[in-house]
């Protein structure tokens, strides 16, 4: 019998005996799975090309699992009535993912943890292209060194979009607007390089419909199709440590919410195993549309890439950081701000590794600290040489892939991630009330952040433009000591035990620093 380790992928095939003119759509296959409990599972099996159809499963228990296939068209008896079974084993090796499980929410639902209940902390690098465009060796490259960096997650588009319209073969994952035509030589090319991304320990996090343009697939597909690619895509990839964008850049806000709406609730409505959110434009909040449905897992936002008073407003005095106090409580993270290298919306000049920097603590403090997403414009783009990325002309040249991955932008998140490792940051809620003054109120670039732990014990600040802030420290414990810490370069300055009558803190120089205060942990 079949061994599969526990939290991986069990794969086997069948072959339809009956010829069908478009088989996306003229049958549905269905498997039923049973547990060693004796539970039933029910999920779909995808549509391989010619007469093949595939089931792809992630077994949760050990033990043995019995398989059924099932089809709509029951005189198929390739597709009606196969069964099998495995044996599902513990696994042994030293793949985080593998060893803890998929990542669900916490028990409060303010952050991420792994079935097996250690913490998940969100890192997430976005390389929009890179499944759609890269040579294998080039991505296993590129997966390694993000591992290696401290990333936990890639997001990734899954099929044709404006930046993307072909594949390096030509081809689309699709042909038409309704009843479409799959193509699955499209994503059998994809699938090794979505295996890879959990193979090197990292969680795939796929846009199922990018949908900010009117030819995106979000907007374009009829809602019937639009339902059966992203049932299609969860079929063949949900097995996968994978975590689902359903949506990528599109405006989700009002009765533009509503056709969203239908497509997860009829894909993820009933049980869904791994978590679900969309990606949305720049600088709308989807919270109040989604918060309710049984399928949206945590709220993910765009803070884009605007420099000017207005877009740092809204983030740090935005949404962002006011509606997660919302119930119900879910986790809050900010899926795209300023990408390293791209042009601001607003002046002549590419964001560098100080904007990257203070964009993620930021998010990381506005709100109660669930993650941050990274994102270098060489990387999503994908190119191979110099060139001015497809549906983007406006951003100019783009430098090859691989100049994006030794940056300062890439060094600033790698100690940001020993950082927050460093603290109980599952435990930080956004406390303003800990500064006197809120020298952000004014000026937005100079917006100091703070967030304390709910017992009181650790204080947490990032001040971008270095320079004295003065605290209420009244809640804190004591005794308590206090220290500067420097994102740019990871070094630690000791300030000493804080007193009664300490007020004032001066961070050592005009730069932007961390301050902590209380017991470091």
């Amino acid at each position: 019998m079949m061994q599969i380790p526990q939290w991986t992928v069990f794969e086997t095939a069948v072959q339809s005996v009956h010829h069908y003119d478009n088989p996306f759509w003229d049958v549905t296959v269905q498997v039923e799975l049973t547990a060693p409990s004796g539970r039933q599972h029910v999920v779909d099996a995808f549509w391989d090309g010619a007469h093949t159809w595939r089931l792809r499963f992630c077994p949760d228990k050990v033990g043995e699992w019995q398989w059924t296939f099932t089809c709509s068209d029951a005189a198929d008896a390739g597709l009606s009535g196969p069964q099998g079974s495995f044996r599902c084993v513990p696994y042994v090796g030293d793949n985080p993912l593998y060893q803890r499980g998929p990542v669900r929410l916490s028990a409060g639902r303010t952050h991420f943890v792994h079935a097996n209940g250690d913490l998940f902390f969100w890192l997430s690098d976005t390389a929009w292209n890179g499944v759609l465009r890269s040579r294998e060796v080039d991505w296993d490259r590129y997966l390694r060194t993000r591992r290696q960096q401290g990333f936990t997650a890639v997001q990734f588009v899954s099929t044709q979009w404006r930046g993307c319209t072909r594949d390096p073969f030509g081809e689309a994952a699709f042909m038409g607007l309704e009843h479409i035509r799959l193509q699955p030589r499209f994503f059998q090319r994809l699938d090794s390089k979505v295996a890879a991304i959990n193979e090197r320990g990292l969680v795939a996090a796929p846009v199922l419909l990018w949908a900010l343009w009117e030819s995106d697939p979000g907007q374009a597909l009829a809602e019937a199709d639009a339902t059966r690619l992203v049932r299609y895509l969860v079929a063949r990839w949900g097995a996968h440590q994978v975590i689902w964008f359903l949506g990528g850049d599109g405006n989700y806000v009002g009765q533009r919410s509503e056709r969203w709406k239908r497509i997860g609730n009829a894909v993820f409505g009933g049980r869904h195993d791994r978590l679900v959110t969309t990606h949305p434009c720049g600088q709308t909040w989807v919270g109040d549309e989604f918060r309710g449905e049984s399928w949206f897992d945590f709220i993910g936002y765009q803070s884009g890439h605007g420099s000017s008073p207005d877009h740092l407003r809204w983030l740090v005095d935005g949404p962002p950081a006011r509606e997660w106090r919302k119930a119900p409580s879910l986790p809050v993270v900010n899926l795209e701000p300023n990408y390293e290298t791209h042009p601001s919306y607003h002046v002549q000049r590419k964001f560098a590794d100080y904007e990257v920097r203070r964009a993620a603590y930021w998010s990381l403090l506005v709100a109660p600290t669930a993650g941050v997403t990274y994102g270098h414009n060489a990387i999503w783009v994908w190119a191979q040489k110099p060139e001015v990325p497809e549906g983007h002309e406006r951003i100019g040249i783009v430098e090859p892939w691989y100049q994006g991955l030794y940056t300062p932008g890439v060094q600033s998140m790698s100690i940001l991630r020993r950082f927050f490792d460093s603290l109980p940051w599952s435990q930080l809620r956004p406390a303003p009330e800990l500064l006197v003054e809120q020298r952000g109120a004014r000026e937005p670039h100079r917006f100091v952040a703070a967030a304390k732990t709910a017992d009181d014990v650790l204080a947490v600040l990032y001040l971008p433009k270095g320079g004295e802030v003065r605290l209420d420290l009244a809640s804190l414990k004591r005794p308590a000591s206090a220290r500067w810490f420097d994102p740019r370069s990871d070094v630690w300055v000791d300030v000493g035990g804080v007193t009664e009558e300490m007020r004032a803190f001066t961070a050592p120089d005009e730069g932007d620093w961390v301050l902590c205060i209380g017991e470091l942990g």
